[in-house]
């Protein structure tokens, strides 16, 4: 090959190159320049997040409580509050960190966001409860004010997200802290679960896989430094007070007595009956229409019919019909049996 086609070869190569790195809207440097822009946008709304959440439930906020907050350095987190100060979000009094009201309003944003996604995958997808929070933080540096109008309006403008948290308005208005941790309850006490802290999600799986919810009715039996032991939906649930810390609790509001006499769908044997009384607010969506959907609303009458040859699902008599459920299901479909009636 002659030396001046050589050239052309090696000149027509580094254009292409340079179009590759360079191409404006697809290429890699201007790509990785959006991601770590995006990056950083994603770092200081979740400090900001961090902020409002620490000022909210009365805690103090440092340098070192972002950066664990965050998963990221001392230095990085030092970074990042420099560059919230300068833009006038925050403000530093000796090693504590507060919001300013602009702050605090670019804060109700993004959780504003985070909430309303997350009840929107609880009540319209078959997410699991351990995957609303996780996709929730990539959607909240993603939407705009109007998307997550649009969204609000979408689901009915909902004021709680599925693990109570109150979601802020458009305004940025937001109601007060309510309720107490479930360690603050005495034995014998009764009381609602309201909220349940999903972060951080070791604590929340570790709740979540107890089977506990907002709006459970619960009944304390046992507190002390070693472990918080209650009975929910008639089962008996152990806590470390560490993970009992993340349950806020309000009062009881039941419309009327059941004496102890609820029992999970799941615990009829066959041919027994019961009357359903409701199904656990931990059963959303889809699946929560699908069975109403079938019957399975306060009143009706339901019979255990037919028991698979591994146990589940189970077939039950609803209205002359036969649907099959599995145990899961069962499990959140409460009743009173038929020989407990009053």
């Amino acid at each position: 090959m002659n030396e001046p086609l050589t050239l052309l070869l090696i000149g027509v190569l580094f254009l292409l190159l340079m179009f590759i790195l360079l191409q404006p809207t697809k290429g890699i440097i201007p790509t990785i320049r959006r991601n770590k822009s995006a990056n950083q946008k994603a770092l200081l709304e979740d400090a900001l997040k961090f902020i409002y959440n620490c000022e909210y439930n009365n805690i103090s906020c440092t340098l070192n409580s972002i950066a664990g907050n965050l998963n990221i350095s001392a230095d990085a987190a030092a970074g990042i509050v420099a560059k919230l100060q300068n833009m006038g979000m925050i403000q530093v009094d000796k090693e504590y960190i507060a919001l300013t009201s602009e702050g605090r309003s670019y804060a109700l944003r993004v959780i504003r966001v985070h909430r309303l996604w997350e009840k929107f995958l609880a009540d319209e997808t078959s997410m699991t409860e351990k995957e609303w929070h996780k996709a929730a933080e990539e959607i909240e540096h993603k939407l705009s004010d109007e998307d997550a109008n649009k969204l609000a309006a979408q689901i009915g403008n909902p004021v709680f997200d599925p693990h109570g948290d109150p979601i802020p308005t458009a305004k940025g208005e937001i109601p007060e802290k309510v309720g107490k941790h479930l360690t603050e309850m005495k034995p014998g006490e009764m009381a609602t679960i309201i909220h349940i802290e999903d972060e951080p999600h070791t604590i929340y799986s570790q709740i979540v896989a107890e089977g506990l919810y907002p709006g459970m009715q619960i009944r304390m039996n046992e507190v002390n430094d070693k472990r918080v032991k209650f009975e929910a939906n008639g089962d008996e649930c152990i806590l470390s007070p560490l993970i009992a810390k993340s349950i806020t609790i309000g009062p009881i509001k039941l419309e009327k007595p059941v004496e102890g006499k609820l029992k999970p769908l799941s615990s009829l044997k066959v041919g027994e009956k019961g009357i359903v009384l409701g199904i656990a607010k931990s059963l959303r969506g889809q699946q929560r229409r699908r069975l109403m959907d079938l019957g399975i609303v306060p009143g009706t009458e339901i019979e255990a019919e037919l028991e698979s040859v591994t146990g589940d699902p189970v077939a039950y008599r609803v209205r002359g019909t036969t649907i099959a459920l599995r145990k899961n299901q069962a499990d959140k479909i409460y009743l009173v049996k038929e020989e407990e009636r009053n």
